[in-house]
């Protein structure tokens, strides 16, 4: 508290172009910067030459999911999308605003963005509850030429894969022949379910707050019934406890102290399990190891294997700038997941080190040389 009394916001507005004279005035604003605006009005991709819009995000909220707090409000969300701005900037030096909209409305929030997109280069959706997010970051990507990625979904996603990536390296076994039980089936679940299917895993088991998601579940969000689609067993319909058996991958994205280390103990030799609820996980990280994990791996800070979004969201955006990419496409973000895992060569892999520092610094450049060139393969460039 004392910090951010004293920072009174994280972030602050800084002058590229000097203005000391009359001439400097003259050349930056009126009447100099009457020629580029003639030039983007001709060619509104010029805006991309003369402007910052080629290395600038909107970090939008509506206030709803932040962080464990819940829905607390687009003005407690600020230092929270500050923070994201601060991220974007320290770690790859892209512009980046929060925008917290007073409103909860998906059609509102999709109109608002739409609106303020030509100032920026790309959008950063950011603790939108779900399912509501899923449609807003789906109309947008749709409707707008800039890439528009939802963080807590993907940038999870992303990061999670990244470490199965790392981890099943160490255990030998490969993406197929895997068992994985999830437990969370809302923005970030259902985004892991879909990256996990790209990178060749079918048998998943999912549960939400009602239990497994089966073809008779009642009250299925269009997001679960989308999972459904892509995954198999469909009519699974016992207890998390039963479907740890015989498993080999566990990922929690969802609430405290959902499971056991006899639950742990249950699952293949050479499990991996990523409880990854927060502050507090599905399953403690001693526990996890007491159960007999091989790798475990949790949102913290203060255990081995943080899985943090800062390692993807940041590197993500820099490499579709890079390459002008008009939208963030699955190729790339599984591009993302392999450059984060490749950061750490196989010699130095261990069942504490599966997944990079988010202060490495070839992170960045290894995730923009990746992702620009996934953008280019997928055909998503301006040019």
């Amino acid at each position: 508290m004392t910090a951010h009394e004293k920072w009174r916001g994280k972030i602050e507005v800084t002058s590229k172009a000097r203005v000391r004279n009359k001439e400097d005035l003259s050349l930056a604003y009126t009447p100099g910067v009457a020629e580029p605006c003639r030039k983007i009005a001709e060619n509104k991709n010029k805006a991309y030459d003369y402007t910052w819009k080629g290395n600038s995000v909107a970090v939008v909220t509506d206030g709803t999911a932040v962080l464990g707090l819940g829905d607390i409000g687009p003005e407690a969300a600020l230092p929270v999308m500050e923070g994201k701005a601060l991220l974007f900037k320290e770690f790859a030096d892209i512009d980046a605003v929060p925008i917290c909209l007073d409103t909860k409305d998906p059609q509102e929030i999709i109109q608002i963005v739409k609106a303020i997109a030509p100032t920026f280069g790309g959008i950063n959706l950011e603790d939108i509850s779900a399912p509501r997010c899923v449609e807003i970051e789906r109309a947008l990507i749709e409707e707008l030429n800039i890439p528009v990625f939802h963080d807590d979904q993907h940038g999870t996603a992303v990061v999670v894969t990244a470490a199965l990536i790392n981890a099943l390296k160490l255990v030998k076994k490969d993406p197929q022949e895997l068992k994985v039980v999830i437990s969370g089936t809302g923005a970030a679940g259902s985004a892991i379910i879909h990256m996990l299917v790209d990178l060749g895993v079918k048998n998943i088991i999912a549960f939400n707050k009602d239990g497994a998601l089966n073809q008779e579940m009642e009250n299925a969000t269009f997001v679960e019934k989308e999972i459904l689609e892509l995954i198999t067993p469909k009519d699974f319909s016992g207890t998390m406890a039963e479907a740890f058996v015989g498993a080999d991958v566990f990922v929690g994205v969802s609430a405290p102290n959902l499971v056991t280390k006899e639950m742990v103990a249950s699952m293949n030799e050479g499990n991996i399990v990523f409880p990854m609820a927060n502050p507090e996980p599905e399953i403690s990280y001693h526990e996890a190891l007491a159960g007999g994990a091989a790798v475990v791996g949790t949102g913290r800070s203060d255990y081995p294997n943080q899985i943090n979004n800062v390692l993807a969201f940041p590197g993500l955006f820099r490499g579709a700038f890079a390459a002008e990419a008009k939208k963030i496409t699955p190729g790339m973000q599984l591009a993302c997941a392999h450059a984060i895992a490749d950061s750490i060569p196989y010699s130095e892999l261990s069942s504490t080190y599966i997944i990079p520092s988010a202060f490495d610094e070839n992170v960045v450049d290894l995730i923009t040389m990746k992702v620009a060139a996934a953008a280019r393969k997928d055909g998503v460039t301006r040019s």
